[in-house]
């Protein structure tokens, strides 16, 4: 098991000696939180402590961070299999879950000792283990405990066998195959892509199980976004005690609430959009001390009143600690009777909600807020585009009473907000965002830009100001939270960002007096210039990502000291989390945060974070998947794209139509030998001094198409260029043998590198 962390003693100096003694008499316990403490890290010094461990980070002496910091080569001494195979004498083998091959190397597979003496086992399950990676029959581990097996689909290829049943091939490697009886098919045909209900497994030969459904054809969006959800874990399938709970749950009552049904209330989202979880309101101040002020209304469907604290509903939330988004569907945090039901503001509809009442003066500075228990009834249900047609005074159905009672003061509290926004300088990327559209069939008709319009920054920037609002509440009530964190770029990053900026000739202010501001500085400064799109992309990329934590350390890219998620409780953990504890700290009822989560509140801003990043992960690669699908019958053509990705491997190209990358080997780039230059963001000749650059606009052909994988391979046809301010550490590298022209391994090429970038 994890070591206890040693006290430090009497020695507490923070230095880079004593961060990395700590970590060799602390081996396993050496999250931040662990090594603040033993120094006695507060205020300030928390920065410096930050700084010590990019550096040492960066100069490859610490690996880890996001649950905790080791030295290079430490391996984990406790860990969780998955017993997946047998040996050639019948022997249990367990495969190691999260195990990332970037930073520790192949993926080793650990033979059960003690099996037949400890919990009884099989293929399968998993186990908490004790792991041993050296001895005289390799990697080997003890188990300690079998955990509690969840009972999930499984998905694969169905292969039809002789007297009726079947075999489901895996679509990942590490998946298991299943066996199919007779009469447990659903009609499978042969080949098609389907979902396994495993039965109860045995500890000998295949697992069995049932076909839960048939998805049908490859060529699908649903195929494709299914893989996904399998690929990453994502729970899809609602338990029916989870269902069940759902399906029990009544409208709220007034009981410790406001009134708000008269107040009119709308709700401002997408054309498509099945749930609704905010509505906003706005109306001139009329207090004579703050002139041209507006009062502003955001209210949040209550979600806490429904999914209280140690219930199913409340643990598969969690388990799902966010909501899934693909092209063709939605895989829901909650059940459809809570969040399009119960807990969707519709038009006309008493529903419970959670609001802020915010005052701004003419300014947008904002001069108090107070929450309320409000039972609302929402008094119309707009579109964006129906909202920003009305205010822009086009033919829009929208009723009089709305454009002039609610949507125009609701713009004149946003012209209010953005003025206050321009003060406060947040990061300011231009980075557009593509929807894929699908046919009748399921499959891509067309990649288009959905065009930005007030209505949306409108209400983006009304959920900011409740979001902070909320943060600011709980603090001040001494009140536990999660808070939405977004750390300042690290020291190796800025080092990095600053390099790159020198060839353009752009400064960049030393890293320490870094604001938002000084990167809007150089985002402007290349507006408009060939440079613009790759400025943007290499600034995106030397930020930080975002996550939860219930440490404040602010968030640097909307540059406010504090800041928490409050506005989407249907489709995020933390909001629920944020609703329960605004419930406590102000005495508002039932469902507020017990005891109990308080005490978790770390765990689970952790587990939320990478659910977080296990969704971005799925939607990503399914529209990977689809593109990839999509362009498979155009092998040969030539497109357009723009190198988006620059490794040592070769370039990544983004089709601007379609918002996908495809990989060009390094080899495959011409005669010349090509160096990698990191800080320039470049591909450099050895003999031409030609090469290639991050944001340059290119000719490619399609030579290969993998839609399993999402990956595509492309052929350069645009010759290398003369690329001016190449920094000196390609004029200091040495000459290498050229690699051969190896086959194209899309998976592993694609994937391994840009999960990097």
């Amino acid at each position: 098991m994890a070591k206890r962390a040693k006290p430090y003693g009497e020695t507490r100096s923070l230095s880079r000696e004593a961060v990395l003694r700590f970590l060799a008499e602390n081996p396993g316990r050496a999250t931040k939180r662990d090594l603040a403490k033993a120094f006695g890290v507060k205020g300030d010094d928390r920065y410096v402590l930050k700084d010590i461990l990019a550096d040492l980070q960066s100069e490859g002496l610490l690996e880890g961070g996001r649950k905790s910091y080791r030295r290079p080569g430490e391996l984990p001494t406790v860990g969780v299999l998955e017993i997946r195979s047998r040996d050639a004498d019948g022997g249990l083998l367990g495969d190691p879950t999260g195990w990332d091959e970037d930073e520790r190397g192949p993926r080793p597979r650990f033979a059960l000792r003690g099996a037949s003496s400890g919990p009884a086992v099989g293929i399968g399950d998993r186990v908490l283990a004790e792991l041993t990676y050296e001895g005289d029959a390799g990697p080997s581990a003890k188990v300690i405990r079998k955990l509690e097996r969840r009972t999930a689909r499984a998905i694969g290829i169905f292969r039809k066998t002789p007297g009726g049943g079947g075999r489901v091939e895996p679509v990942e490697r590490r998946q298991l195959e299943y066996m199919i009886p007779p009469g447990a098919t659903r009609d499978a045909e042969d080949g098609d892509l389907v979902e396994v209900e495993p039965a109860e497994h045995q500890r000998r030969g295949l697992p069995t199980g049932s076909i839960a459904d048939v998805i049908g054809s490859m060529a699908t969006e649903r195929a494709i976004s299914t893989i996904a959800l399998h690929a990453h874990s994502i729970p899809h399938a609602f338990p029916q005690a989870v269902m069940a709970e759902a399906e029990r749950a009544g409208p709220a009552t007034m009981e410790d609430r406001v009134d708000w049904r008269d107040l009119p209330l709308v709700t401002i989202d997408p054309r498509d959009a099945k749930d609704h979880d905010d509505a906003v309101h706005a109306k001139p101040d009329e207090d004579p001390a703050n002139p041209d002020g507006h009062v502003v209304t955001v209210a949040i469907a209550d979600v806490s009143w429904y999914v209280r604290p140690g219930t199913k509903l409340d643990a598969e939330a969690r388990l799902r600690g966010n909501s899934v988004y693909f092209p063709d569907r939605v895989v829901p945090m909650l059940p459809e009777r809570i969040s399009n039901d119960l807990c969707s503001l519709r038009e006309g509809v008493d529903r419970p909600a959670l609001a802020v009442r915010m005052v701004f003066d003419a300014q947008g500075q904002k001069r108090s807020h107070a929450f309320f228990r409000i039972i609302m009834r929402s008094h119309a249900k707009l579109a964006y585009e129906e909202a920003q047609a009305a205010i822009d005074g086009r033919d829009n159905g929208v009723a009089k009473e709305i454009l002039e009672g609610v949507l125009r003061p609701l713009w004149a509290a946003y012209r209010a907000l953005v003025s206050a926004r321009s003060d406060r300088q947040p990061l300011d990327l231009d980075l557009p965002e593509r929807k894929i559209l699908l046919n009748g069939e399921g499959k891509v008709d067309r990649v288009v830009v959905p065009e930005r319009l007030d209505a949306h920054r409108l209400i983006e920037e009304m959920m900011i100001q409740a979001n902070v609002a909320a943060a600011e509440t709980l603090e001040r009530h001494k009140q536990a939270l999660i808070y939405r964190a977004h750390d300042a770029p690290s020291l190796a990053k800025m080092e990095s960002l600053r390099d790159f900026l020198r060839t353009l000739d752009l400064p960049l202010a030393k890293s320490g007096n870094l604001r938002p501001a000084h990167f809007n500085g150089i985002l402007k400064a290349v507006r408009g210039t060939e440079h613009e799109s790759l400025v943007n992309e290499v600034v995106l990329r030397s930020q930080s990502q975002a996550n939860y934590s219930t440490e404040n350390i602010g968030h640097f890219g909307l540059n406010l000291m504090r800041y928490a998620h409050f506005t989407s409780p249907i489709r995020r953990y933390a909001d629920l989390v944020v609703h329960r504890a605004l419930v406590k700290g102000l005495g508002l009822g039932a469902g507020g945060i017990t005891q109990a989560e308080e005490a978790e509140l770390e765990k689970t801003a952790e587990e939320i974070s990478q659910a977080e990043r296990r969704a971005m992960a799925a939607e990503r690669d399914t529209v990977d998947r689809l593109i990839a699908q999509h362009l498979a019958e155009r092998l040969g053509e030539e497109f357009g794209g723009r190198i988006t990705g620059v490794t040592r491997a070769g370039l990544f190209v983004q089709l601007p139509s379609y918002g996908a990358d495809g990989f060009v080997p390094i080899s495959t780039l011409g005669r010349d030998y090509f160096h990698y230059d990191e800080a320039a963001h470049t591909l450099v000749g050895e003999r031409t001094r030609l090469g290639y650059r991050l944001g340059d606009t290119v000719e490619v052909k399609l030579v290969e198409a993998a839609p399993l994988s999402g990956a595509m391979r492309f052929e350069m046809l645009t010759e290398a260029r003369e690329l001016p301010g190449t920094t000196a550490s390609f004029h200091k590298a040495r000459p290498r043998a050229r690699r051969p022209n190896r086959p194209f391994r899309a998976k592993n090429v694609a994937g391994k590198v840009r999960g990097k970038r």
